[in-house]
């Protein structure tokens, strides 16, 4: 009988897996794709149309971050509770009660994005243009936090069917309303590219109906409508205003320190214009430009590279606690290198073959750069070593009980980045931001590696090892993939769109290959692919 019930949670494990991998990569595809087109058709404003996208998103992300404050997890985790004693009925009480505050939640925080948008407008050196973007995703802050209980709602049901198709539902249609809006205003209507930004960040909103209709019928198809929104009895051992408090506490750590990325691209945008204003002879609508260069634009694909590193290594995060737990700090600290190590074998050939081929991958999206767009997407580039080292550091930290700790290192490094921001953009200009975030990261970076080592007393020899192995194969991997890039140069230039993919499909598939071939002689794929490296390797002969 345990075995049945076992295997049932295995299959509900790797279905949800599958309908979540599944949904996160249609996701993010769709959130890359969008700006190739989208970007042609606003014609010369493409930059400051993308500037102007890029600063309400920033500020809209973080709103959504705090808006939610764990709430969604905090609701599966009950949900799947209650379920497990029986108690489905209070699962369904707790759900109601819950929505009532996540709803009066996003009324406040997007009442409040929708009145502040002239001063958040004016710290970023926009105009009444930014506050139009940001009062239209005002309206998609409302509903998110509702929206995103539901969701945990389905999961708690380890149901991540509803889940995943909600979110595939809500970028498609977010993506249609963008590009319809964009294509009728630049193409066939007045042309203002500002009016068609404000449709495209609208879209948010558009998109999260969609994600509604889509959980609403969920509900409606396994007949828990009306259990849900039907007279219910009352529970006095429940108080979720209670529950709610406690996941607050339990969530306002991880939100100050997981706001890292969104928060220094904030301090960015709150002073890079006004500086630059301030000390240089650039125009409002140049520095515009320049800012698309310093953020939008490489944000668009340094984001996908972050995402896929952290989720590769932080497969292992929640083991980390079990160990702790168990006071097994031999398994914490193997788990700390293998997700330091899956970390790095993903990322440093990324970032390297990303560099290479920096000026084919920006034409893709943007059209050809000229020398300072490329130089901020290659410095860009570089930097998501130290975002994503942070991304995976900061959570592993408080996986082993030293929250304090981590919302100290931010503290510092937020410091650090406040520090120097104006003095290095003052002398270095749009380089500057590049440059202290990467060190305002840096120090905290560090510090939570030594943490880490101090708590657990993993190895650093090891790590330091395993680390220069992956960058000598990445190296090996370079030679070939620069070599190809100068030669090809002499028989396609890479300055048109179809040019520019035939560079990528044929550079970088020569780079995953020789790397992977590397990785699978030196047994470092093996930690990634696990006993598929060694079929592999018998397939292609390999030692």
């Amino acid at each position: 009988m345990t075995e049945t019930k076992t295997d049932t949670q295995q299959q509900q494990m790797l279905r949800g897996t599958a309908w979540m991998t599944a949904s996160n990569i249609i996701s993010r595809l769709l959130g890359a794709l969008y700006i190739i087109p989208w970007y042609a058709w606003m014609g010369k404003q493409g930059d400051q149309a993308n500037a102007l996208f890029g600063q309400g998103y920033n500020i809209y992300a973080l709103f959504l971050l705090i808006s939610t404050a764990g709430i969604p997890v905090a609701i599966a985790k009950q949900v799947s509770k209650y379920n497990t004693l029986g108690k489905m009925e209070t699962s369904f009480f707790l759900l109601k009660r819950i929505l009532y505050y996540m709803i009066g939640l996003g009324l406040i925080f997007g009442v409040f994005m929708y009145f502040a948008s002239p001063w958040m407008s004016y710290l970023s050196g926009g105009d009444e243009d930014l506050v139009r973007v940001m009062r239209s995703l005002s309206w998609a802050v409302v509903i998110f936090p509702s929206m995103s209980v539901l969701r945990g709602f389905f999961q708690g049901f380890n149901n991540m069917k509803p889940y995943a198709l909600s979110q595939i539902a809500e970028q498609i249609i977010r993506v249609i309303w963008m590009l319809l809006a964009t294509f009728f205003i630049m193409k066939i209507g007045t042309g203002d590219y500002v009016t068609a930004v404000v449709q495209s960040t609208f879209a948010a909103f558009i998109g999260m109906l969609a994600s509604y209709g889509v959980l609403f019928f969920y509900l409606w198809k396994e007949g828990k409508l009306k259990s849900l929104f039907g007279k219910q009895a009352v529970h006095p051992d429940i108080n979720p205003t209670a529950i709610v408090i406690e996941t607050f506490k339990e969530a306002i750590p991880f939100i100050i320190t997981g706001s890292a990325v969104q928060l220094f691209q904030l301090i960015d945008q709150w002073t890079f214009i006004r500086t630059m204003e301030r000390f240089t002879s650039y125009s409002n609508s140049q520095l515009q430009v320049l800012y698309a260069y310093l953020s939008s634009n490489p944000s668009k694909i340094t984001m996908i590279l972050i995402a896929v590193a952290i989720s590769i290594a932080g497969v292992g995060i929640p083991l980390l606690t079990e160990n702790m737990v168990k006071k097994d700090l031999g398994g914490a600290a193997k788990l700390i290198i293998n997700n330091l190590q899956l970390l790095l074998l993903f990322i440093v050939p990324a970032i390297a073959g990303s560099v290479i081929l920096a000026k084919p991958l920006y034409t893709v999206f943007y059209g050809a750069p000229d020398s300072q767009a490329l130089l901020l997407f290659v410095a860009s580039l570089i930097q998501v070593i130290f975002l994503a080292l942070y991304s995976v550091l900061a959570p592993m930290l408080q996986a082993i009980f030293e929250t304090r700790k981590a919302i100290n290192y931010f503290a510092i490094g937020v410091l650090i980045k406040a520090i120097l921001q104006l003095p290095l953009i003052i002398f270095l200009g749009a380089l500057g931001p590049v440059i202290s975030t990467a060190i305002g990261l840096g120090v905290p970076i560090a510090l939570m590696y030594n943490r880490l080592h101090t708590v657990t007393h993993f190895s650093r020899k090891i790590v330091f090892r395993k680390a220069l192995l992956i960058c000598i194969i990445t190296m090996l991997m370079v030679i070939p993939v620069a070599v190809f890039y100068w030669l090809f140069q002499f028989v396609l230039s890479p300055t048109s769109r179809m040019g520019s993919v035939i560079y990528l499909v044929i550079g970088g598939g020569l780079g995953v290959l020789v790397y992977g071939v590397l990785a699978l002689v030196t047994h470092m794929a093996d930690q990634l692919l696990g006993a598929r490296a060694g079929r592999l390797r018998a397939k292609l002969h390999i030692k």
